[in-house]
C-alpha cells in the first residue's frame, strides 16, 4: 500500500509541476524511477530499502519550500506515509522537519496532516529526534498552536501535550536504560549542578530554547499538570527537575493562588498544587505547607464560592489519602516549630459548621434536609447569574433557600476541579461545601480505621499461645493461667468463644512493627486534632442531613472513637462515646418520657406485657420485636400528624442508628472500656426507658423546615417504615455486645459487672441542665474533657414513679444476660475474680431492700434464680468434687438470698411483707426447678434445701388472756408459699431419697411433719402424709429386717429414739428413724382436720402393713402397743372430748370417721400378721387390750364405729377360722363373745329412725356372729343360744329401712344372715329346737302382724321375703324335730302354725304383691308340709289335751283360709281360678291329713264347728238376700240361725246375683258338706257323691288317741257329720227357698244358669245322699234312717212343686218330684 500511494502521489506530482518547477519535477522523475527499481516481494522490504535512498525524500521536501498548496499537501501526505512506515531516511530529519515547519502555513488539512505526523515521527525516530531536531518539532506545535483556528488549536494542543509527555517518556526511558551515555551538559540544583545527559538534558530545556511567544497560560498549566501527573517519578530522581519545581513552579503557584485569576486559570493552578501535594510533598515541604497554609486561608467566609469549593474539593482529595494526612502531619503538626496545619485545618472545619447554621438546618436534633421551595426548573439561569455575583434577582426567589445537606443539590455531578473546559465558575449551591467538609471527616476517619484496625489484631503471638494452651479461649491473661491451682479455678468444658480474639491489640505497644511511627503519628494526630473533629462532628450530627451524609457521619463517630480507643486514648475515645450517646437518647427525649412518666403515675404503659417481668423476659422486651407493629400500621394519618411535643418523647430511626454505633463501638472496644462501659450501658438503659415508656412507637424524624418538600417527606415516612428493622439491629447488636463479653479477662468482665451493678443506684438530684435543649452550636472544645463519672440521671425522685423502675428492671436483665453468657468464667474462677460474688451480691442486695418497687425486687429475684439454674445445668457433666463445690456454691446463694426476707422488722409494712412473699415464692420455685432439673447431680449441700424450704415456717409465741402461760405455734409466713416451697420437698421424696445423706433424714422427717401439721393448706398437708410412706419404703430397702425393742421407746418424747437415729454408724439406726417416722405420723393422727388425720392413719397402716414381714413378733408387739394403742388410745381421748362439747359444737361424726379409719387400719394389720403376733407370749394381753379399745369405742354408741369394730372383729376371727397358724386361746375367743353379746349395737341416743340406717352396722355385728359361732360352736350352751336368739330378734326389730332395697322378693342382707344363722346353729342340744321354732315363726309373723300391709308396702321394710324364707327355715325345723316333744309342748309347734295360719287367712288381704310365690301360697305349702310330719307324731307322743286342742284349732283356721278367699280385695293382676286350683288341691291334701282325725273326742265340738261353718259359708255360691245373710252369718254371736226361720217365705227378688269367682271352691265345699254328712257304715249303700282321693304319697290320717284308747273310724265319723248336717240342711234349704221366692216373679222365664245348675245339683244330691244316722235328730212320728235331711226339707220341696209347676220348669218339677217320691217312701207312701 505505501509503494502504491508513493507512486501515486509521485505521479501526481509530476504531473502537476510540468509547466513551473522542473527541479521538483526531476526530482519527482528520479524518486519514482527508484521506487520502481525496489525489487522486495513484501511491503517492509520495500520499506527497508527505501530508507536506503537518501535522495528519495528530495520531491517532498522541495515541494514543501514551493508555499504552492497543490505541492504542499502532495507532500505532507507522502512524508506523513514514510513517517509512519519508518521509511523515512534518518540523515533527512532535520531537512524534513524543517519542511514540515515551512508548511505550517499552509491550509487546514496541510496542517492537520502535520500535527498527525509529529507523533510517530518522535517515536518511530526517538534516538535521532534530540536537541534541535526536538526542539524544531516542539516548535512546529507551538506555531500551530497559534490558530486561529479551534481544530487547529486543540489538536496542536493535543499534540504539543503528547510530545511533551514522550520527551519525559524518553528520560525514563533512558533512566531504565542504565547505559554508560556521557552526559551531554550540566543543570543548575539546589546546591550545585548536575550533569545531564540527552534525554535528561531535553526534559530540562529551559523555555528559551523555545522559540514560541504568547502561549496560553491555561494551556501551559495543562501542561505542566500532564507532566507532573504522568512522571511523578522523574522529579524524585532527578534533582534538575525538582530543583525547577521548588525555584519555578512553587513560587508562582503560590504568588497565583493569592491573586485574582478567573476561575479556568484557578481550576489548573489548583489541579497542580494538589498533585504537588499527592506527589511530591517530601521534595517541597515548606513551599508545599505554604500552598496548604494559603488553601486553608482561601476557605475564609469572605471567600468566592467557587474558589472555596476548589480548595475543599483539594483538601477531600488529600483526606482521601490518608497516608498524605499523616506525612503532612509529620512534616508540620508533629514538629516543633513548624505550621500546626491539620489543626488549623480540622478548627476550620469547626468554623466552616457553624458559619451558616440556616443552610445546614442546625438545630436540637438530626432532621430531614428541605429542598427550596421556590425552585423550579425555570430558575437554572438565575442560579448562573447568582453564582456570576449578578445581583439582580427576584426578591421572591431570593427568599429561600435549599436547608440542609442532601445528595440532591448539595453535590455536584462535576466537581469544579474537573470542569476544565469552563471558563466561568459554575453554579455552586450554597450547601455544596458543607458536604464537603462532611468528606473530608468521613475521609479521615476510614482513613485511620484502615491503618490502625490490622494493626490491634494479634497474629503470632497469638498464634504462640493457642499452640501453648489449645484448650483455652479465656481473655484471661496468661498470669490467669499461671495462677490457675492457686487461686482455685475450677476447669470447665466449654464452646469456642463467642470472639476468637477478643482483647485487642495496642498499636502503641507494637514498638518493633515497622509502622510503630507511623501509629504515633495517629495517635498524635487524634490527641491534638480530636476537639475540633468532635465540634465538627457534633455540629453535623443536629444539622439536617439526608440518610445517605447521617449514615456517613455517625460511620465516621464510630470509626473515630473505635481507633482513640484502640490506642487506649481515653479522653477522646470518651468524648465521642458522650457525643454518640446524647444522640442516641437525646437528652429532651428522656426528660420528656421522666416527665410523661411523672404524669402517668405508677401505671405501667399498656403495652408493657406482663411476660416481660418473668425470668427470662427483658426489662422491656428490648431484645424482643414481638410488641411492633407492622410499618403500615405506623404509617397511619395519626402517627403522621404527631407533633412536635409527641416526637420529644420517642426514638427515631437516626437515634436508633446511633445507638447501634455505639453498641458496635462497645463490641469492639469492650476489654479497653473499663470506667466507660458506664457511658455504654447508661445510654443503652435510656433507650430502654423511652422506648419502654412510648410503647415502641416509632418517632417521626422531623423535617428542617416547614414546606411542600415531597422528597423530605418520602424521606421521613422511610426512615418511619424503617423503625422496626433498626429496632432488630439494635437488639442484635446489644445482644453481640453482652455476648462479647464471654472473652474478656477477669479483671475487664468485672468491671462490666460493676458498671452493670452502677445502673442500679439511684440519685434524687434533678435532670441534668442538658437535657433541656441542645445548643445550635456545639460547646467549645476547649469543655470537652473526659467524662470519667460520666452518670446520666435516670429517674426522678417522685411518688409517682413508686411503679415498675424500668431503668432498674433494665440492669437486671443484662446483669442476668451476661451471667448466662459469662457462666463458664463464673465458675471457673473464685467468686472474687469471676465477678460472681460482686453480681450475686448485688441481686441479693436489690430483692431484699425493701426500699425497692415489687418489679424490681421480683426481677431481681428471677435473674438470681436463672443464673443458679444455668449454673447447675453447666456443671452437671463435670467430676463430682468442682461440681459440689459449684453446687454448694449455688445453694448458699438462694439461701442467703433469703436472709433479708427473715428479719422480723420486716413484718411491720403490709406492702413489704406482701412484696417479701413474692419474693420468696420466686426463690422456692427456683429451688424447685434446680431440684427437677438437676436434683440427680448434687452432690454436696443437700442440707441447705432443707433450710430453704423450712424458711417459710415461723414459731409464734402466744399467751394466754390472764395467765403468765405461753405456747409456741407453728406458722407459716404465707399460704402463698407453702406450694412453692413444698415443690422442693415434693421432688426429694419422690426421686432424691437415695442421693439424701443419712443425716438429712431427720431434717427430712421434721420438715414433713412441719407441713403435715401447718394449717393454711390442706391438699399439701394430705400430700405430706404420702411422702412418709415413701421415706418408710426407703429405709425399709436399707434394711432387710427392723430390730425394734421396747428400751428403743422408752420415754414420752423418744430422745433415745432420736439420738439414735442420728447415728448413721449404729445398725439400728435405720429401725429408729422407721419408729420416728411411725411416732411421727401417729401425732398427725390427732389433727383437727378430718382429710389429713384420715390420711395419716391410713398411710401410717399401710407402712406398718407392707412392712409387717421384716418385724418379728417382739418388733409388733412394741409397734402395736408403741404406735396402735397408743393411736387407739388418741382417738377414744377426742371422741370423749367431742361428746363432752354441747351438740352443735361436737362435729363428732368427723372423729367417728377417723376412729373408723384406724380400726379398719389395725384390723388390716391384725388380719394380716395375727400369725406372728399370735406367737408372741403375751398375745393375750394384747389381744385384751384391743378388745379392750373396741369395747371403749363400741361405748361411743355411734353406728359408724360400731359397724367397723365388729367388722374388725369379725375380719380377725375370719382369719383364725381358715388359718391353722392364728389359733385363738379359749379365753380370747371367750372374751369375743362377751364383746358380741354385750347388746345390740345402737346409736348414742337410742333411735333407731330413718336418719340412723343400722342396717350395715347389724349385718356386720350378725356377720361376727356367724365367725364367732364357728370357733365356739362346741361351748355353745341353750342360754347363749336364748341369749344370741333374743339378740337377733331385737337386731330384726331395731333394723332400720335405711337406704337399703325393698325387702318384698328378696331378704336384706341382714336379713338373711340373721335367718343364715338359724340354719347354722346345731339342734341338737335340748331346747334349742323349740327356741330356733318360736323365734323363726315370729320371723314368719313379721310381715302379717301390722295392721295396714298396705301402708307397709309403701315402706321399704316389709318383711315379706324374710317371712317366706322363714316359711322354708320353719318347715326344716319342724321337720326335722317332729318327733321332739318339747318343740309341741313349749308350745313351739302351734307358734309356728299359727304364724303359718296367718297369711293363709289373710290371702288376698294381705295387699303385698311378690313377683314370685305369694306368701300365703308359700305359707299353705309349709303348713301342709309341716302337718304331714307332725300330726302322726302329736297322735303317739300323748301329748296334754289342752296343747292338742290348741294345735287342732289352728288346724281348723289354716283350713278355713284355704278354703276362703275374699275375692274383693285380690288385686287387679290375681289370676283367681289359678288360686282357687291352687286351693282345691291344697284343701284335698289337707282333708286326707285332718278327716276323719278331726272327730277326736279330744278336739272341741266348737273347733269342727268351726270348721263346718266354713265349709258352710264358702259353699254359698250366690250372694245371698239381705234377709238370708243373718242366717248364714248369725246375728253377731256367730252361730247359724235354725231352719225355723227358713220355713218362712220370704219376699222375692228379681235382681240375679253373679255367682261367686270362687264357684269351683264353693262346690267342692258343699260336696264335702255331703260327704262329711254321709254314712259310712257298710250296710247302707254308697252314696253317689263322688269326693277326690287324696294326693298320691300321703300317708294315712291316723286317728288321735289320747286317755285308755284309740277311737275307730266310725265314731269319727258320726261326730262330724252330726256336726255338719245342720249346715248342710241349712244350705240345701237357702237354695229351694230363693227358688220358691223368685221364681214366681220371673213368670214363665227361665232361672239363671248358675243358679239354675246350683239348684239341680243340690237337688240330685239330696235324692242320692244317705245320711249318717245319727247325724240328724229324728223327726216326730215318722221313722228313717238316712233320708231324715229330706224330712227336713219337705215344706220347701212342697213349695217348690208349686213355683216349677207355675214356671213350667218341668226339670226342676221332676228333681222335686223324685225327692217328694223318696220322701213319700220314707213315709210309707208308694
Amino acid at each position: 500500500m505505501t509503494a502504491q500511494l508513493l507512486a501515486s502521489e509521485l505521479a501526481n506530482l509530476i504531473q502537476e509541476s510540468k509547466r513551473k518547477h522542473n527541479d521538483l519535477r526531476q526530482a519527482a522523475e528520479k524518486s519514482l524511477e527508484e521506487l520502481k527499481s525496489l525489487k522486495g516481494p513484501s511491503e517492509a522490504q520495500i520499506v527497508a530499502e527505501l530508507a536506503q535512498h537518501t535522495n528519495f525524500v528530495n520531491p517532498f521536501i522541495i515541494a514543501c519550500g514551493t508555499k504552492n498548496a497543490k505541492f504542499t499537501g502532495i507532500a505532507i501526505v507522502c512524508l506523513q506515509r514514510l513517517i509512519v512506515s519508518r521509511a523515512l531516511p534518518r540523515t533527512k530529519l532535520s531537512q524534513v522537519l524543517e519542511s514540515l515547519q515551512q508548511a505550517t502555513s499552509a491550509g487546514l488539512d496541510v496542517q492537520l496532516k502535520i500535527l498527525q505526523a509529529l507523533p510517530p515521527l518522535l517515536s518511530n525516530y526517538a534516538s535521532d529526534v534530540r536537541g534541535e531536531l526536538l526542539v524544531t518539532a516542539l516548535n512546529i506545535c507551538f506555531i500551530l498552536q497559534s490558530s486561529k483556528n479551534p481544530i487547529v488549536n486543540n489538536t496542536s494542543a493535543a499534540t504539543l501535550q503528547q510530545l511533551v509527555v514522550s520527551v519525559f517518556d524518553k528520560v525514563v526511558a533512558e533512566d531504565k536504560s542504565g547505559t554508560d551515555a556521557p552526559p551531554v551538559g550540566e543543570a543548575p540544583i539546589q546546591d550545585g549542578t548536575v550533569p545531564l545527559r540527552s534525554a535528561a538534558m531535553d526534559a530540562y530545556r529551559r523555555p528559551e530554547y523555545l522559540r514560541f511567544s504568547g502561549l496560553p497560560q491555561t494551556f501551559g498549566l495543562e501542561l505542566i499538570e500532564s507532566v507532573l501527573t504522568n512522571h511523578a517519578s522523574i522529579f524524585s530522581s532527578h534533582p534538575e527537575q525538582a530543583n525547577i519545581l521548588r525555584t519555578r513552579v512553587m513560587p508562582f503557584m503560590t504568588s497565583a493562588l493569592r491573586g485574582k485569576l478567573n476561575f479556568a486559570t484557578s481550576v489548573r493552578l489548583v489541579r497542580i498544587l494538589y498533585t504537588l501535594l499527592r506527589r511530591h510533598l517530601s521534595l517541597l515541604p515548606s513551599e508545599s505547607g505554604d500552598a496548604l497554609e494559603i488553601l486553608t486561608q482561601l476557605l475564609d467566609q469572605d471567600t468566592a464560592m467557587w474558589k472555596r469549593a476548589l480548595c475543599m474539593e483539594v483538601l477531600r482529595g488529600i483526606f482521601a489519602e490518608h497516608a498524605l494526612l499523616r506525612r503532612i502531619f509529620m512534616l508540620y503538626d508533629s514538629k516543633q516549630g513548624q505550621k500546626n496545619i491539620l489543626k488549623n485545618l480540622t478548627a476550620t472545619f469547626v468554623r466552616i459548621s457553624t458559619e451558616k447554621p440556616s443552610v445546614i438546618g442546625l438545630g436540637h436534633q438530626s432532621t430531614i434536609p428541605v429542598a427550596n421551595p421556590y425552585a423550579s426548573s425555570g430558575s437554572s439561569d438565575q442560579a448562573m447569574l447568582e453564582a456570576s455575583g449578578v445581583g439582580i434577582i427576584s426578591s421572591s426567589v431570593s427568599d429561600g433557600h435549599n436547608t440542609g445537606i442532601s445528595t440532591q443539590w448539595s453535590t455536584m455531578r462535576v466537581p469544579c476541579i474537573d470542569q476544565l473546559d469552563k471558563t466561568d465558575a459554575p453554579s455552586i449551591p450554597e450547601s455544596y461545601v458543607y458536604s464537603l467538609t462532611l468528606a473530608c471527616i468521613t475521609s479521615l476517619s476510614e482513613g485511620l480505621a484502615k491503618f490502625i484496625l490490622p494493626l490491634t489484631v494479634p497474629t503470632d503471638g497469638r498464634k504462640k499461645r493457642l499452640k501453648q494452651d489449645s484448650g483455652r479461649d479465656s481473655p484471661a491473661p496468661s498470669n490467669d493461667d499461671q495462677g490457675e491451682s492457686s487461686t482455685g479455678r475450677v476447669p470447665l468444658e466449654r464452646t469456642p468463644s463467642f470472639k476468637r480474639n477478643p482483647v485487642p491489640v495496642n498499636p502503641l505497644t507494637l514498638e518493633s512493627h515497622p509502622l510503630h511511627a507511623e501509629v504515633k503519628i495517629c495517635a498524635a494526630f487524634i490527641d491534638e486534632c480530636w476537639p475540633a473533629i468532635l465540634a465538627t462532628c457534633s455540629t453535623f450530627l443536629y444539622a439536617a442531613l439526608d440518610s445517605e451524609y447521617y449514615h456517613a457521619l455517625v460511620r465516621a463517630f464510630q470509626r473515630f472513637a473505635h481507633v482513640a480507643g484502640l490506642l487506649q486514648l481515653t479522653t477522646p475515645r470518651d468524648a465521642f462515646l458522650t457525643t454518640l450517646g446524647k444522640a442516641a437518647v437525646p437528652p429532651n427525649v428522656f426528660t420528656a418520657c421522666l416527665n410523661a412518666g411523672a404524669l402517668r403515675g405508677p401505671s405501667t404503659p399498656a403495652s408493657a406485657p406482663d411476660s416481660a417481668n418473668s425470668i427470662f423476659g427483658n426489662a422491656r422486651g428490648l431484645l424482643s420485636v414481638d410488641t411492633l407493629v407492622s410499618p403500615s400500621t405506623q404509617l397511619t394519618d395519626k402517627q403522621r400528624q404527631l407533633s412536635v411535643d409527641g416526637n420529644l418523647a420517642a426514638l427515631n430511626t437516626r437515634n436508633l442508628l446511633c445507638l447501634r454505633a455505639l453498641l458496635n463501638l462497645g463490641i469492639a472496644l469492650g476489654p479497653t472500656l473499663s470506667s466507660s462501659w458506664s457511658i455504654i450501658l447508661e445510654t443503652l438503659q435510656q433507650a430502654d426507658f423511652v422506648l419502654f415508656s412510648s410503647s415502641k412507637t416509632a418517632g417521626k424524624t422531623p423535617i428542617a423546615a416547614k414546606g411542600p418538600d415531597h422528597q423530605a417527606e418520602s424521606e421521613a415516612t422511610a426512615l418511619l417504615s424503617n423503625f422496626g428493622s433498626e429496632i432488630r439491629a439494635v437488639e442484635t447488636a446489644a445482644s453481640r455486645l453482652f455476648e462479647s463479653t464471654v472473652d474478656f479477662p477477669n479483671p475487664a468482665f468485672v468491671e462490666v459487672v460493676d458498671a452493670i451493678c452502677n445502673l442500679l443506684e439511684k440519685h434524687a438530684e434533678p435532670p441534668s441542665s442538658d437535657s433541656d435543649g441542645r445548643p445550635t452550636s456545639p460547646p467549645s472544645t476547649a469543655t470537652l474533657k473526659t467524662p470519667v463519672a460520666h452518670k446520666r440521671v435516670l429517674s426522678i425522685s417522685t411518688s409517682a414513679l413508686a411503679g415498675p423502675n424500668q431503668e432498674d428492671q433494665f440492669a437486671l436483665a443484662k446483669l442476668g444476660d451476661i451471667a448466662t453468657i459469662n457462666l463458664e468464667r463464673l465458675l471457673s474462677y473464685p467468686p472474687e475474680a469471676s465477678g460472681w460474688s460482686p453480681l450475686v451480691s448485688e441481686l441479693i442486695s436489690t430483692l431484699g431492700s425493701s426500699l425497692n418497687t415489687a418489679p424490681v425486687r421480683a426481677r431481681a429475684a428471677e435473674t438470681l434464680v436463672r443464673i443458679v439454674l444455668e449454673a447447675a445445668a453447666a456443671v452437671s457433666s463435670q467430676p463430682e468434687e468442682p461440681r459440689g463445690q459449684i453446687q454448694l456454691r449455688l445453694l448458699e446463694a438462694l439461701r442467703d438470698s433469703l436472709a433479708p426476707l427473715q428479719s422480723p422488722s420486716r413484718e411491720a409494712s403490709i406492702t413489704s411483707h406482701a412484696n417479701d412473699v413474692e419474693i420468696h415464692k420466686i426463690i422456692l420455685e427456683g429451688l424447685k426447678n434446680l431440684l427437677e432439673n438437676r436434683g440427680e447431680t448434687l452432690v454436696r449441700g443437700w442440707e441447705i434445701p432443707f433450710d430453704i424450704v423450712d424458711s417459710i415456717f415461723i414459731q409464734q409465741t402466744f399467751s394466754s388472756s390472764g395467765t403468765k402461760d405461753s405456747r409456741s405455734t407453728l406458722m407459716t409466713r404465707s399460704v402463698k408459699l407453702i406450694r412453692p416451697s413444698f415443690a422442693s420437698l415434693q421432688l426429694i421424696c419422690s426421686d432424691f431419697l437415695p442421693s439424701l445423706p443419712n443425716a438429712c433424714f431427720l431434717n427430712l422427717v421434721d420438715t414433713l411433719y412441719k407441713f403435715c401439721t401447718q394449717d393454711d393448706d390442706l391438699n399439701v398437708a394430705l400430700t405430706t402424709v404420702t411422702f412418709f410412706w415413701a421415706i418408710s419404703d426407703f429405709l425399709s430397702g436399707k434394711s432387710k429386717s427392723m430390730s425394734i425393742t421396747e428400751e428403743m421407746v422408752e420415754g414420752s418424747d423418744h430422745r433415745a429414739l432420736s439420738k439414735l437415729a442420728a447415728d448413721p454408724s449404729h445398725p439400728g439406726c435405720v429401725a429408729a428413724l422407721w419408729m420416728l417416722l411411725l411416732l411421727r405420723l401417729t401425732s398427725v393422727s390427732t389433727d383437727q382436720r378430718l382429710e389429713l388425720r384420715n390420711g395419716a392413719i391410713q398411710t401410717l397402716m399401710r407402712i406398718v402393713s407392707a412392712y409387717g414381714d421384716s418385724l418379728d413378733p417382739e418388733a409388733w408387739s412394741v409397734c402395736v402397743k408403741s404406735v396402735i394403742f397408743n393411736l387407739l388410745s388418741s382417738i377414744e381421748d377426742e371422741l370423749q372430748a367431742a361428746a363432752e362439747l354441747p351438740a352443735k359444737e361436737r362435729g363428732q361424726g368427723e372423729w367417728n370417721e377417723t376412729a373408723i379409719v384406724v380400726i379398719q387400719g389395725v384390723s388390716g394389720l391384725f388380719v394380716s400378721y395375727l400369725s406372728t403376733l399370735s406367737t408372741h407370749p403375751r398375745f393375750t394381753e394384747i389381744w385384751r387390750e384391743l378388745l379392750g379399745h373396741f369395747g371403749t369405742l363400741l361405748g361411743a354408741k355411734a353406728i359408724d364405729i360400731n359397724t367397723a369394730t365388729y367388722s374388725s372383729v369379725r375380719d380377725i376371727l375370719h382369719r383364725c377360722a381358715e388359718g391353722s397358724d392364728a389359733r385363738l386361746a379359749k379365753e380370747s375367743i371367750e372374751l369375743a363373745w362377751e364383746l358380741w353379746s354385750q347388746g345390740i349395737p345402737v346409736s348414742q341416743d337410742g333411735k333407731d329412725d330413718k336418719s340412723t340406717d343400722n342396717q350395715k352396722c347389724l349385718l356386720v355385728w350378725v356377720e361376727t356372729l356367724l365367725e364367732l359361732y364357728g370357733l365356739i360352736q362346741e361351748e355353745f350352751t341353750v342360754d347363749r343360744v336364748r341369749r344370741m336368739l333374743t339378740l337377733l330378734r331385737d337386731a330384726m326389730q331395731h333394723a332400720t329401712p335405711g337406704t337399703y332395697a325393698s325387702d318384698i322378693e328378696y331378704v336384706t342382707p341382714l336379713q338373711g344372715r340373721i335367718l343364715e344363722v338359724f340354719r347354722m346353729v346345731k339342734t341338737d342340744l335340748q331346747g334349742v329346737p323349740s327356741a330356733l321354732i318360736t323365734q323363726v315363726s315370729e320371723f314368719v309373723s313379721l310381715a302379717f302382724s301390722r295392721e295396714d300391709s298396705g301402708k307397709a308396702a309403701s315402706e321399704k321394710r316389709t318383711y315379706v321375703a324374710m317371712s317366706k324364707e322363714s316359711m322354708s327355715i320353719l318347715r326344716s325345723l319342724v321337720i326335722q324335730n317332729a318327733s321332739d316333744a318339747d318343740i309341741y309342748e313349749t308350745g313351739a309347734f302351734a307358734t309356728a302354725l299359727s304364724a303359718l295360719a296367718k297369711p293363709i287367712t289373710l290371702k288376698y288381704k294381705f295387699k303385698i304383691i311378690t313377683k314370685s310365690t305369694q306368701p300365703w301360697r308359700e305359707a299353705t305349702t309349709s303348713a301342709l308340709a309341716v302337718l304331714e310330719a307332725a300330726l302322726p307324731q302329736i297322735a303317739a307322743l300323748h301329748l296334754p289335751r289342752a296343747t292338742v286342742q290348741t294345735i287342732w284349732q289352728i288346724v281348723v283356721s289354716i283350713a278355713n283360709g284355704i278354703v276362703s278367699a275374699d275375692c274383693n280385695d285380690a288385686p287387679f293382676s290375681t289370676n283367681i281360678l289359678e288360686d282357687q286350683d291352687f286351693d282345691i288341691s291344697s284343701f284335698h291334701k289337707l282333708r286326707e291329713l285332718i278327716i276323719p282325725s278331726l272327730g277326736g273326742e279330744v278336739i272341741l265340738d266348737k273347733t269342727r264347728k268351726t270348721y263346718a261353718e266354713g265349709l258352710f259359708r264358702t259353699s254359698i255360691i250366690h250372694t245371698p238376700a239381705p234377709a238370708e245373710a243373718s242366717i248364714i252369718y248369725g246375728s253377731g254371736t256367730g252361730d247359724v240361725v235354725g231352719l225355723g226361720a227358713l220355713y218362712k217365705p220370704r219376699n222375692g227378688r228379681t235382681i240375679d246375683s253373679p255367682p261367686s269367682k270362687r264357684s269351683l271352691m264353693s262346690e267342692v265345699c258343699l260336696d264335702e258338706l255331703f260327704a262329711l254328712v254321709e254314712a259310712k257304715d257298710d250296710s247302707v249303700s254308697t252314696p253317689s257323691i263322688q269326693v277326690q282321693p287324696p294326693t298320691p304319697g300321703l300317708p294315712p290320717s291316723t286317728p288321735l288317741t289320747h286317755g285308755s284308747g284309740a277311737e275307730s273310724d266310725h265314731e269319727l265319723h258320726v261326730r262330724l257329720a252330726r256336726t255338719v248336717a245342720p249346715y248342710l240342711i241349712l244350705r240345701c234349704a237357702l237354695s229351694l227357698r230363693a227358688y220358691v221366692a223368685d221364681q214366681p216373679l220371673r213368670g214363665r222365664m227361665p232361672q239363671p244358669l248358675s243358679q239354675r245348675r246350683e239348684l239341680t245339683r243340690i237337688l240330685r244330691s239330696l235324692v242320692a245322699l244317705r245320711s249318717e244316722p245319727d247325724a240328724i235328730p229324728d223327726t216326730p212320728n215318722v221313722d228313717s234312717e238316712t233320708r231324715k235331711h229330706l224330712l227336713r226339707l219337705y215344706p220347701l220341696l212342697v213349695s217348690g212343686v208349686q213355683a216349677a209347676g207355675t214356671a213350667g220348669d218341668d226339670k226342676v218339677l221332676g228333681l222335686i218330684r223324685e225327692a217328694l217320691e223318696v220322701v213319700g217312701g220314707e213315709l210309707g207312701v208308694q
